[in-house]
């Protein structure tokens, strides 16, 4: 009998050991990017029986995200420093009316804004697009998520008031957006009003679903997961709660999901809308995931931020 109990035990020991194993080299690939000229690794299917293998244990390779395209109009590249050195393309426009201040989501950049910044242009709109740390030409090769990233929001808002800009808006999507609610609930700033797509409730939440897209039982794997993630980056990722930051935000909101997100679930974007406390909208997209909403809803996309920002 205690032999079969000590065997047990060395099973479940080695069983506890393996998952930290695999959890810590998993958080680490999937929150610092190799170098843009590492191969992405490739969707399952496409790789061999010791490779599928290699990346259980290992995790996957993802490059820096790089720039792969410039605006159209004439910008001015500005070099920040921040908790990392961080680049961003300023477009100024005759007359403007305010500027709007863009953040890009999870291994992504800064020219996946550039449409985006078309359409703030011809409402009359300065813009400002940022690579966050991490990300195209910024310092670093390392992403928190959003949350170290809000200090590199708070840089931005303070580099465009310190120019006189009184009308500022912020534009986030997914980790952008994320990175707009802690920055606003750590700083306190005070922009003219905030949109924001698709952000997660709770960092937990968020590597639950990724488990739940592949079928994969979120216990224990997904709590190990954010530990070791957390610690690798210096914060306790139980605590990156962007549905408790959206109670200390003030300013007129306006947040934007897709009804057929598998990222992040309606429950939690109905609790973040309930949890912020200033004027707020909150436009539900059909037949739309968590993705570009300018793929499948441009004209409404348009009209409800034009409405808003009037």
């Amino acid at each position: 009998m205690k032999l079969k109990k000590s065997r047990l035990l060395k099973i479940l020991l080695f069983l506890f050991v393996s998952m930290n194993i695999i959890a810590f080299f998993h958080t680490y690939k999937f929150t610092h990017f190799k170098d843009n000229k590492s191969e992405k690794t490739q969707s399952p299917e496409k790789l061999s029986s010791f490779e599928k293998v290699k990346t259980l244990f290992l995790g996957v390779n993802n490059p820096k995200p790089a720039n792969s395209k410039y605006p159209s109009q004439k910008y001015k590249i500005l070099k920040l420093k921040s908790n990392k050195e961080i680049e961003c393309w300023l477009i100024r426009r005759p007359e403007s009316k305010g500027t709007v201040i863009l953040f890009h989501g999870y291994g992504s950049e800064k020219s996946s804004l550039i449409e985006r910044s078309d359409i703030f242009q011809k409402l009359g709109y300065n813009t400002m697009l940022v690579d966050f740390m991490g990300s195209g030409n910024s310092e670093g090769n390392q992403t928190t998520i959003g949350f170290k990233e809000a200090e590199e929001v708070k840089t931005c808002f303070d580099y465009i008031a310190s120019n006189g800009e009184k009308n500022i808006y912020l534009f986030g999507s997914s980790m952008g957006a994320v990175a707009i609610m802690k920055c606003i609930n750590d700083n306190q700033i005070d922009p003219k009003g905030i949109i924001i797509e698709c952000p997660f409730g709770s960092m937990y939440k968020t590597v639950c679903a990724r488990f739940k897209k592949m079928n994969a039982p979120t216990f224990p794997m997904a709590g190990i997961l954010l530990f070791w993630g957390g610690l690798q980056n210096g914060f306790w990722g139980f605590n990156h709660n962007p549905s408790d930051y959206a109670k200390n935000i003030q300013c007129p909101t306006l947040l934007l999901y897709g009804e057929k997100d598998k990222s992040v679930s309606q429950q939690e974007t109905h609790e973040i809308y309930r949890n912020l406390n200033g004027p707020k909208q909150l436009k539900i997209y059909k037949n739309t995931g968590h993705e570009n909403y300018l793929k499948k809803n441009k004209t409404q996309w348009i009209n409800d931020v034009k409405d808003f920002i009037k």
